[in-house]
């Protein structure tokens, strides 16, 4: 029990540090790209869809990190 309750703490502090970055992609970033891409690029769905793929890509990077190989 001890073990999952660690590994449901990691997973909430991820989710706080990707909602962080959510927001900080959201101010900064995001304006910068729209005015970058071109117009056909500019629709925002397109640009919240690949910010998304790429947060859940780390994600999912660093949860496979951190659990490593079940072959030790």
């Amino acid at each position: 029990m001890n073990e999952r309750f660690k590994i449901f703490v990691l997973v909430a502090v991820l989710g706080f540090f990707a909602g962080v970055i959510a927001d900080l992609t959201a101010t900064y970033i995001l304006p910068t790209l729209v005015t970058l891409l071109p117009a056909f690029l500019n629709a925002r769905y397109l640009l919240s869809g690949f910010a998304g793929a790429c947060l859940t890509l780390v994600l999912v990077s660093v949860w496979a990190y951190i659990n490593g190989s079940s072959e030790r």
